[in-house]
Order: C-alpha cells, then structure tokens, then sequence
C-alpha cells in the first residue's frame, strides 16, 4: 500500500488481546493498567478511526488528568470529539462513584508506608505528561491518603511556587503529612538545583504549621526519584 503520511490509530479488534485494556486488567488486575486503560473500558467504544485507549488518552490531555475531568461538566466534556452525552455521563457516573467511595470508607483508603506506595499512586497519569505537574499526597496521622490534589502546572521553580499554596488544601484537611510529586517531562527523574532549592522551603514550611514533609518524589518516564531518600532538600 502507498504510504500517504497519514497515521492511522488502531481499532481495538486490531490490538493483540494483551494490549487491550479489558484482557489487560484481566490479566495484571486494575492497580497494574494505566489511567487511559480504566477510561476506555468505562467508555467501551472509540469514535471513527480512533480506537477507545488513544480517545481517552486525549480526554486526559484535554482536561489536565482526572481530577480536572471530574471537575469538567457534561458539557464540557462533550466539547471533546468521540465524547457524546453517553459517554460523558458514564465517565461522571464512574468518578462520583469514586468519591463517593474515598469518603464513605476511610477505613479502605490507600496507605502509604513507602517511596515506591507513593510513586505507583501516581506514576500512571504522571509519567508522560508533556507538561510539569506538581501533585500534593495529604495524608492521615495513619499514611492514608485523604487527597491528592494538582498544585502547579508549568516549570517548577522557587519564583513561581508559593509555599503557602501548597499547604492549603492539606491545612483543610487537618492532615498530619504530606508527600510532594512532580514530573520532569523530558522523562529524567534526577532532581534539579531547583527542585533542592524548593524541596529545602516546603520541608521548613511543614515544620512551622506542624504538617510533616514526607519525601519530595520526581518522577520520569515509569521510573522516579525519592529526594528524601537521597537527602536533597531534607
């Protein structure tokens, strides 16, 4: 066949069945598919010529991850093409079932009791994002996780991160400790002077409001680094 230049998403029936999201959650359970992975099976069906995993990849990338899909309307999810009223209904369905579960049932939420505990709650959305995100995990007097809200979109760095900002939602939450993630988009998780710089701010901030500053994780492409562990900044 003539090649023209134009790439063509697969449909799903052309997928290996360990590629696909359902076989995939099948085989390696739903902690181990990534975020992508868990829309399209909640949106079963792709539109033309783009198969269910690259739309709800796009969906992520439009809105900023799930929290700001959550925080989308119907509406405004519909905007997105292959998204129709179906559709947008079904992926706020499965969301408000999410939050309603995170605060019915605080006996059942995620623990943290390591780096890697961190790391794996995250590293899904945020490993190949195009952009630096920086992620607060607010965390009970027991590590379990009562939120884990985006902060800063864009370079990080000690002239734009106020400190404060990043204490707000966890001050609300009466937590007892925080855990601070960021990506680097280029896929390199080593920590930058600045990241140091800032890590060294938000450690002695948590120390005055009481709040502990549990590690500070930079992560890359599936891999990430524990700045904690290396003594950067604390």
């Amino acid at each position: 066949m003539e090649n023209t230049g134009v790439e063509y998403a697969p449909m799903m029936r052309d997928l290996a069945a360990s590629d696909r999201p359902r076989e995939r959650l099948l085989q390696v359970g739903p902690k181990a598919v990534s975020t992508a992975e868990l829309l399209a099976i909640i949106m079963r069906t792709g539109s033309n010529g783009e198969n269910v995993v690259r739309l709800a990849e796009r969906l992520l990338s439009k809105f900023r991850d799930l929290p700001g899909i959550a925080r989308a309307s119907v509406g405004e999810l519909t905007q997105v093409k292959g998204i129709g009223p179906a559709k947008a209904v079904e992926i706020k369905a499965a969301l408000e079932v999410g939050r309603r579960l995170m605060t019915s049932t605080p006996e059942d939420r995620f623990k943290i009791t390591s780096p890697d505990d961190a790391a794996n709650l995250l590293m899904s959305e945020m490993a190949l994002l195009d952009q630096e995100h920086l992620k607060v995990i607010i965390l009970d007097t027991r590590n379990k996780v009562l939120d884990s809200p985006t902060i800063y979109i864009g370079s990080l760095n000690t002239s734009v991160v106020r400190i404060g900002e990043l204490f707000k939602q966890a001050i609300k939450e009466n937590a007892a400790a925080v855990i601070i993630v960021h990506n680097h988009p280029s896929g390199d998780p080593s920590p930058s002077p600045e990241d140091i710089q800032v890590t060294r701010q938000i450690v002695q901030a948590g120390q005055l409001l009481n709040i502990e500053v549990l590690d500070h994780l930079v992560i890359g492409h599936y891999r990430y680094v524990s700045m904690k562990e290396r003594g950067l900044g604390f």
